[in-house]
């Protein structure tokens, strides 16, 4: 197995985005969530690189990469835009995309967007904050988290945010691997993350305004969930009833923190998806449906 750790590579505005490149073979590029960077990959690159390419990298505004200090340096379409800066970066045409949360919003407007870069979707705890009955009171819960993450320290941030109710299964079934999770989250940028959560978080589309795209999405999408991750069922539910090539996969007693809480389960998913989708048997719903 070939590894690669690559310190730097700069976005389209000169911001450097740090990434590992492992393992050889067709790539899957994999897009972390709010509380995390790339090493919250660690389990997944591990099951998947030998037989594909696993590229993980951290978000703008995530140590090791550079966090800019200004609002307008962070959004949704700023995401997008290093998501692309990244696979151009190292010469990769086409990829298997796999989000968590924050990443899986990113995934699907990648589908949206550059159908022609993806070979696959993965949607992994997707939906916080899109449902339109409670739009108001998520906007305002970013404001609050910011807030937090600006005044208090970091460590204290960390503990806090690491143990709200959709994480409470991770801490309960596995402590040892929850206590690395928090290690990762007390490392995040205080301002990184204040700015990631007003301007991306906060500002981002919602899956629902995203419907009449989510209609006409291209790739094969998987959407897989944790039965305990309450903020995201319903936006789980709606990619399934929405999106023609969706299917859904639900895991029993398991929260949000879902890529290290249940690893086993998620790369086991992971791997049956791609060779799916590589044998050209994925069910598109506008294909069958009469």
């Amino acid at each position: 197995m070939t590894e690669f750790h690559v310190p730097i590579l700069n976005a389209s505005d000169g911001t450097g985005l740090y990434f590992e490149d492992t393992g050889q073979g067709e790539a899957v590029l994999f897009l972390h969530e709010f509380a995390g960077n790339h090493r919250t990959w660690a389990a997944q690159v591990a099951a998947l690189s030998a037989d594909y390419r696993c590229v993980a990298y951290s978000a703008r505004g995530y140590p090791p990469s550079d966090v800019p200090e200004n609002d307008d340096a962070y959004g949704q379409d700023i995401a997008v835009a290093d998501t692309v800066a990244v696979l151009d970066g190292i010469g990769i045409e086409k990829v298997h995309v796999v989000g968590h949360s924050m990443g899986a919003y990113t995934a699907l407007h990648m589908g949206l967007r550059h159908p022609n870069r993806c070979l696959s979707v993965s949607a992994l705890g997707c939906g916080w904050g899109s449902k339109p009955d409670e739009r108001k009171t998520a906007r305002q819960a970013c404001e609050d988290i910011a807030q937090m993450f600006r005044e208090k320290l970091i460590g204290e941030s960390a503990a806090i945010y690491a143990r709200f109710p959709m994480r409470n299964t991770f801490e309960a079934k596995k402590p040892a691997q929850f206590v690395e999770f928090e290690g990762i989250l007390a490392g995040l940028s205080p301002v990184g993350a204040a700015l990631t959560m007003l301007n991306l978080q906060r500002d981002r589309p919602t899956l629902w305004d995203m419907e009449d795209g989510l209609k006409e999405f291209q790739p094969p999408l998987l959407v897989l969930v944790g039965d305990e991750d309450q903020p995201c069922i319903e936006g789980s539910l709606f990619l399934k009833r929405t999106v023609p090539t969706a299917a859904l996969q639900v895991v029993p007693r398991t929260g949000h923190t879902i890529t290290m809480e249940e690893p086993d389960i998620v790369n086991a998913a992971l791997s049956e998806f791609f060779e799916t989708v590589n044998a050209g048997n994925w069910m598109d719903h506008r294909l069958t449906d009469s």
